[in-house]
């Protein structure tokens, strides 16, 4: 791998901890590629196929739809620092993506093309574990957020955002948050004001 060892340790250090061998890591290296996203570029984008597995170094990436009719955007997910992004649904079934993923602020990713990744669960079964885990984390998303928006107050789902993206806050504007949470602009400046009281 020609790119910074500094992003590639930080990637190791993290599947190491989630049981990753370092040998098992080591047969990843010839694949991993390093991108520099600014702010409103797409990681992927409307009716593309989603072909690469990324883990954001730094940055924050949002999925939305867009309301063909209206314009009105809804986002979806949120992913920062350390976390895995793509498009799950079109990643999982290399179909059509219905959404587009965009870089919320200059963002950095180390990704990994789903051929390889396909190659890699031939020759490792921790590679194989890792792609199970992937397609759960994504399941466990779609299930949260829909449980989410039945079940729990907009308080509640405010307050698992923040421990999920503790410094979202910092960089991307509350009307997009509000959009994730499935509320107004005022709404969540109720929210806040009432969570800064507690």
């Amino acid at each position: 791998m020609s790119e910074s060892t500094t992003e590639i340790e930080l990637l190791r250090t993290i599947l190491g901890s989630a049981g990753m061998k370092p040998e098992a890591f080591d047969l990843s290296l010839p694949y991993w590629k390093l991108k520099q996203y600014k702010k409103g570029e797409f990681y992927n984008e409307y009716k593309n196929v989603c072909k690469h597995l990324g883990f954001v170094v730094s940055g924050v990436f949002r999925i939305y739809r867009a309301n063909t009719d209206t314009g009105e955007e809804k986002n979806m997910l949120f992913f920062t620092d350390h976390q895995f992004v793509a498009s799950y649904k079109s990643f999982l079934a290399q179909t059509a993506c219905d959404y587009y993923t965009e870089a919320m602020v200059d963002s950095l990713i180390l990704y990994i093309h789903i051929d390889h990744l396909n190659e890699l669960y031939g020759q490792s079964h921790q590679w194989e574990r890792f792609g199970r885990i992937v397609a759960e984390t994504a399941f466990h998303e779609v299930m949260a957020n829909t449980e989410g928006f039945l079940f729990k107050t907009p308080e509640d789902r405010y307050r698992e955002m923040m421990e999920k993206h503790p410094n979202i806050f910092n960089s991307v504007p509350l009307y997009h948050i509000a959009s994730y949470l499935g509320i107004q602009g005022p709404s969540l400046s109720r929210i806040r004001k009432r969570m800064v009281g507690k």
